[in-house]
């Protein structure tokens, strides 16, 4: 295990900067809707929570336990949900950047991934229906999962699972029918991941898809496709 300054060095760096353009896109697509049965007497909370969890990605420390705190309710409250589960644990895991203490670190870190574990493994096939404005609760929490993995540490040994997660969902046939901000984000990460692998075929297919749907990061992908 890294030495105690490498740790927080390391764990601060993929859960601050990196993890508010990386996490589910979440920056660019927080529109997730509550079930309609609980859509009347939830909607607010849930926009407050998301609103935290924004800031919170966009570097704003003192949002995240806000958002952690929010959404470990919501969660709470309706343990059916599996993509709330996947919201939980990804804010939970934003906690390890608002601590010096290694263990503190650790512990945040380790209870948001054991509750995307549950999120992913609370799937089913009755989840593929688009219940999230359009999103299908089993992509949505796949990609929430994918991307916090894939902001952890090398420690964590989260990397394999999240680029797996990551092609199923841009594999998935369900992806065709979901918004398109939620496609855009999704082909993001997908060109991202291309850039770390020096991939620079498959990073030019994913920005360029992008640019030719004209989805809401059509300009960022531009801008990456001029820097290859």
């Amino acid at each position: 295990m890294p030495t105690a300054p490498r740790f927080l060095r390391s764990l601060r760096c993929r859960l601050a900067g990196p993890t508010a353009t990386a996490l589910i896109g979440v920056a660019g697509f927080t529109f997730l809707a509550l079930p309609p049965a609980a859509q009347a007497a939830e909607a607010p909370a849930f926009a407050a929570a998301m609103a935290e969890f924004d800031r919170a990605l966009g570097g704003d420390e003192a949002a995240v336990e806000p958002a952690a705190e929010r959404l470990a309710r919501l969660s709470a409250a309706e343990p059916a949900d599996p993509v709330l589960r996947a919201y939980a644990g990804a804010a939970t895991a934003l906690r390890a950047r608002t601590t010096l203490l290694p263990w503190k670190k650790m512990r945040h870190a380790e209870d948001g991934l054991a509750l995307l574990d549950k999120a992913l493994a609370q799937l089913a096939a009755a989840h593929d229906a688009p219940l999230y404005r359009g999103v299908p609760a089993s992509l949505e929490a796949r990609f929430t999962a994918a991307t916090t993995f894939l902001a952890m540490p090398s420690m964590f040994n989260r990397q394999a699972r999240g680029l797996k997660l990551l092609d199923e969902v841009t594999a998935s046939p369900l992806l065709e029918g979901a918004p398109l901000p939620f496609k855009g984000a999704v082909w993001m990460r997908a060109g991202q991941e291309a850039l770390k692998a020096e991939d620079k075929a498959a990073a030019r297919a994913w920005f360029g898809r992008i640019t030719a749907s004209r989805a809401p990061q059509a300009a960022d992908a531009q801008a990456r496709l001029k820097d290859l």
